[in-house]
């Protein structure tokens, strides 16, 4: 394996000469990577690490049919999105044919966050409108329109939120405002967001678009209710809004039983536009966004004309048509299922052996497992899922941890992931959690009384992961005390957790 450089001489240039916002992850320790293929990553030692963190490589690191179109077609042209070409026209038909038939108009663009810029712009062109509803916790990429969309990344700096955007609830039924005990959960978060249409109209303000998700990753796997979508969709288009549907992280199959993850919740829920990117290109940078006619015309008629030099070109068009056709010939969204329903049930077997985790939530190979310190109070077990994740890296299984308070496991693959695989994580899994209760429940007797102080001492690897993105640090958070006082065993972990 050919390095330019030793695993410390590269942290030091990287340190040197990349942004200190731009993180890696495993920050505390990161490993370098220096290749891949299918579901596995090697580190410069040879190591082999099973990939459970990349929905990028969909069909799995450096498929060979992915790099022989890249290759072929870089080998004979690539060029500006202007001039005529078979590919995009092919690739568009193509894409088109997986979605509802209203969505048949493309705009190829480079990255998610270009598409769901250019889906606010068609959005507010369309009606005129400028407000945009948008869910708490959510993450729509990474340009100025859309971290002021994103509550994810607004509420961790000084940005303030722009009087233009409401943020809705997240339809979060496990920890959320309406929880699964709830005899309607749907309607309920539903009429949240008629509530914010009600108060924008109100104010004067006029609605261009609703933009969700349609599972929520950065904001911790969250499915929403059925219903919840269509009823959402019927309130911003009587307001005269869109309905904006990101599939960037959710998209091609990963669900299993639908191409879309929008379409499992009914034919009757159609998004006006739909926008994609990640698993695309495997990896290649290509993204696009879907319409309707009547949206793509309205977007011509202001006069300006839509460009995107790279867009689209010959090279990316090749690369996302071999994508297609690996997931249709192996089978990658039956994959899915199978896979995902197999790893859904070790985990739920694992739920009723083990207090930390409080639920198990996915769809297919999208899968969150929400790590908490009681049951009743579902408090995030934030300082243990970091933790968690370093060991799991001991153990050459790759996991993040995301949500609101990083206390969710995220679990998203290749889709070349196997049940072998599933097996292989959960039982690393099973095997740290075990660890972790035994270790505290060795010490409790020792370390609680009933008015002893909640000390709790984060380790330095998790510390260090929780600050990496300007998060608030966990022993600020007033859920981890109660009065004062440890509330439970599982606020003694953080003393424990030596890596």
């Amino acid at each position: 394996m050919c390095e330019l450089y030793s695993k410390q001489d590269t942290l030091a240039l990287r340190r040197k000469h990349i942004a200190p916002s731009c993180k890696v992850f495993f920050a505390a320790d990161p490993i370098k990577i220096v290749r891949a293929q299918g579901q596995y990553m090697f580190d410069e030692k040879g190591e082999q690490y099973l990939d459970c963190i990349n929905n990028v490589a969909h069909v799995g690191h450096c498929h060979p049919e992915v790099v022989k179109a890249a290759q072929k077609q870089m080998g004979l042209l690539n060029t500006n999105s202007r001039f005529l070409h078979d590919n995009i026209v092919e690739y568009a038909k193509r894409l088109s044919a997986t979605l509802p038939d209203k969505l048949s108009v493309c705009y190829f663009t480079n990255s998610g966050s270009e598409a769901n810029d250019l889906a606010l712009r068609l959005a507010r062109q369309f009606r005129g409108h400028q407000d945009v509803i948008t869910l708490d916790h959510a993450y729509h990429g990474h340009l100025s329109s859309l971290i002021e969309i994103s509550p994810y990344k607004f509420q961790k700096g000084k940005d303030v939120k722009k009087e233009f955007v409401h943020v809705a609830p997240a339809p979060d039924t496990y920890r959320g405002k309406y929880r699964e005990d709830h005899t309607d959960p749907a309607s309920a978060y539903a009429d949240e967001v008629k509530k914010i249409i009600d108060e924008a109209h109100n104010s004067g303000r006029k609605i261009a678009a609703f933009i969700a998700e349609s599972m929520q990753s950065c904001g911790g796997q969250i499915i929403p209710p059925a219903g919840y979508f269509q009823k959402v969709a019927e309130y911003v288009h009587r307001a005269g809004g869109v309905f904006i549907a990101d599939e960037v992280q959710v998209g091609f199959g990963r669900v299993g039983t639908h191409f879309w993850s929008f379409q499992m919740f009914g034919e009757d829920f159609v998004p006006d536009i739909v926008t994609m990117g990640k698993p695309m290109g495997n990896g290649h940078p290509v993204a696009c966004v879907v319409t309707t006619k009547e949206i793509a015309e309205a977007f011509s008629s202001s006069g300006m004309e839509y460009f995107n030099t790279y867009g689209g070109n010959p090279v990316s068009s090749a690369v996302g048509l071999a994508v297609l056709d690996v997931i249709e010939n192996e089978d990658l969204q039956g994959n899915a299922t199978r896979v995902g329903n197999y790893l859904t049930k070790l985990l739920n077997k694992q739920k009723a052996k083990h207090t930390l985790i409080g639920d198990i939530r996915g769809v297919g190979l999208f899968t969150g497992i929400d790590l908490v310190k009681d049951h009743q109070e579902r408090t995030p077990a934030t300082a243990e899922a970091q933790h968690i994740i370093y060991k799991m890296k001991e153990k050459r299984v790759l996991l993040s941890a995301d949500g609101p308070h990083r206390n969710v496991l995220k679990i998203k693959p290749p889709m070349c992931f196997t049940e072998e695989d599933a097996k292989f994580m959960v039982d690393q899994l099973d095997e740290i959690l075990t660890g972790l209760e035994e270790a505290v429940g060795a010490k409790t007797e020792s370390v609680i009384s009933e008015n002893t102080p909640c000390r709790t001492k984060m380790p330095e690897e998790a510390h260090s992961e929780l600050l990496s993105d300007g998060s608030l640090d966990p022993k600020e958070n007033p859920s981890r005390k109660r009065n004062g006082l440890c509330t439970d065993k599982h606020s003694l972990l953080s003393k424990r957790l030596k890596t």
